[in-house]
C-alpha cells in the first residue's frame, strides 16, 4: 500500500471480526515496532503480543475499551533505560513508546488490519495479568485485527484542524 494511503485509511476501529491474525502478519508488525526509532537508539521499550484467548478475556477487566480484537499489543517503556535530555531532565521513554506504538499501528494498517490505541486502562491490573512488566510504564494497549463488516470510523475521525492552526512556518 502507498504510504499516504496507509495514513489516510487508518482509523480507530471499535468492531473487530473474530478471525485471527496470521502469524506472518504479526511478525511483520512486530518487526516494525522493533525498527522504530528511539532517542539515541536506547530502545527502552517492550511489546507484549497477546493472542491467547484466556489472557485476552482477563484483560477485559482492565479497560472498558473491549471490542473483540484477536490480538492485543501492549507497549511499555522503562524510564531507567531511556535517554534523558540534559537541559531539563526530560525522560524520553514515553515518547519512544509512543513512536513504537505508532509504527505498530501503521504496519498493521499496511497489512490490511485495523487498530485501536487504548490509553484508558488500569495499569496495575494489567501488570497483574502480564508477566515481565515490572519496571515498565505501560503506555498503550493496541487492539489489532480484521475490522468487522459494519466497522466504520467515528463521526469525529475526519475532523481536523487546518494546517495553519497546527503549523508555524518560519520561511
Amino acid at each position: 500500500m502507498e504510504f499516504n494511503e496507509v495514513l489516510n485509511r487508518r482509523y480507530s476501529c471499535r468492531a473487530f471480526a473474530a478471525q485471527g491474525v496470521e502469524q506472518e502478519k504479526v511478525d511483520r508488525i512486530l518487526e516494525a515496532g522493533r525498527i522504530a526509532p528511539t532517542a539515541v537508539n536506547k530502545q527502552p521499550v517492550h511489546i507484549w503480543a497477546v493472542s491467547r484467548p484466556e489472557t485476552l478475556e482477563a484483560i477485559k477487566g482492565v479497560t472498558r475499551s473491549n471490542y473483540g480484537a484477536p490480538l492485543l499489543l501492549v507497549v511499555g517503556c522503562r524510564p531507567a533505560d531511556a535517554w534523558v535530555r540534559r537541559y531539563d531532565g526530560k525522560n524520553g521513554a514515553e515518547v519512544d513508546a509512543a513512536i513504537v506504538a505508532t509504527y505498530l499501528m501503521l504496519a498493521a494498517e499496511n497489512e490490511g488490519l485495523a487498530t485501536l490505541w487504548v490509553g484508558s486502562f488500569d495499569p496495575a491490573l494489567l501488570r497483574d495479568i502480564l508477566p515481565g512488566t515490572d519496571g515498565y510504564e505501560l503506555v498503550a494497549m493496541i487492539n489489532v485485527g480484521y475490522p468487522a463488516p459494519d466497522s466504520k470510523p467515528s463521526a469525529m475521525h475526519g475532523v481536523r484542524k487546518p494546517v495553519g492552526e497546527l503549523v508555524t512556518r518560519m520561511v
